[in-house]
């Protein structure tokens, strides 16, 4: 029903004895566009190859129709693949929009910050000096990006962490961090150097239901406590002095929200390399569609599997048969996009 109260934009009112809360009708409407668009690229994703499918086959073949081989190549080949693409941008639009709004900056992005670079390093050091398969690499980039936020975090801290030092000191970790990776490759044998260095600018290829399972079950896990806690993180961008007076221990809420958003990140990283700038601009434009004075969670995760998601499509068929990493076309993109924000900001002040 509609709130008796004006808040300068359609609302409804969410009440039940469990939970409460208001639905604004401009994100309500943002977010079924985004999820239709995806829809769309999905059945996309799922037609387009080497055996081609038409969108009226692919759409039949959820249904139990199709030819035999139809169905191989829909739900065997190329499911696995789209639904980690859907999955793992959802996990990286929310990361950039809890690092965004720890920030109170655009900028704030664990691309920019170095979280990413971090897991990075953890899992190199798995594929190169351990070994072992998704498991162990997906808890050494984790280890590698709860590292990386702890030392950022230790050396931001002055009785509390400014988002504009987080910044600047997560740039320098990430710098350093960026060369050792560089070490570590150069130092590799020769297919072990070229199988990381691909790994290392965002692939989806190669990738199965192997993978689906475990990144289904972390995202699960993590959103679900990362919007159990989302109250306290709407309460800190009013400041830390606000946040208190309303009851918010701010920095025990801070550091879970820094956890979730490392392990979001670790997450994407472990299964698909680091993807660059979906964690940077899905926040900000979701921001701008839904016109909020505040990230949007929601919207974020939904907007940062779109995004993989065309993306990946882009690779896949841009220069055929031979196959991008996701990783270059959401790098091209996603620096035409930094320059334009790093212009903004600057036109600002």
């Amino acid at each position: 029903m509609k709130t008796s109260i004006d808040l300068g934009r359609p609302t409804l009112a969410l009440r039940t004895r469990a939970v409460s809360g208001r639905l604004y009708a401009r994100s309500l409407l943002v977010c079924a566009a985004l999820l239709a668009l995806g829809a769309v690229l999905a059945v996309v994703a799922l037609g387009l190859g080497d055996y081609p499918v038409a969108p009226a086959d692919v759409v039949s073949v959820f249904f139990g129709g199709g030819r035999r081989a139809q169905r191989l190549v829909v739900l065997d080949w190329r499911m696995p693949r789209v639904l980690l693409a859907l999955m793992l941008g959802a996990a990286m639009g929310v990361a950039g929009a809890v690092f965004q709004s720890l920030t109170r900056n655009p900028l704030g992005s664990p691309d920019i910050i170095g979280f990413n670079t971090g897991a990075y390093t953890g899992a190199l050091v798995a594929i190169l000096l351990i070994g072992g398969g998704y498991c162990t690499t997906a808890a050494a980039s984790l280890a590698g990006g709860l590292g990386t936020a702890a030392l950022v975090y230790l050396l931001a801290y002055r009785r509390g962490v400014a988002g504009f030092r987080l910044i600047i000191v997560g740039m320098a970790i990430g710098a350093t961090l960026a060369s050792i990776n560089t070490w570590l490759i150069v130092r590799a044998s020769l297919d072990l150097a070229m199988a990381a260095a691909v790994w290392g600018a965002g692939s989806l290829n190669a990738l199965g239901w192997a993978q689906v399972v475990p990144v289904a079950f972390g995202s699960i896990v993590l959103f679900a406590v990362l919007f159990a806690v989302a109250p306290g993180m709407r309460m800190l961008e009013m400041g830390d002095d606000a946040a208190r007076s309303l009851g918010v221990r701010a920095e025990p809420v801070r550091l879970t929200l820094l956890v979730l958003g490392v392990g979001l990140t670790a997450l994407a990283t472990a299964a698909a390399g680091p993807v660059a700038f979906v964690a940077l601009a899905a926040p900000q434009v979701a921001r701008r569609l839904v016109r909020s004075s505040s990230v949007p969670l929601v919207a974020s995760g939904i907007l940062g599997a779109v995004l993989l998601l065309g993306a990946d499509v882009v690779a896949q068929r841009a220069f055929a048969p031979a196959q991008l990493p996701v990783g270059v076309v959401t790098v091209s993109v996603g620096g035409v996009y930094l320059v334009w924000l790093l212009w903004r900001e600057a036109a600002r002040r």
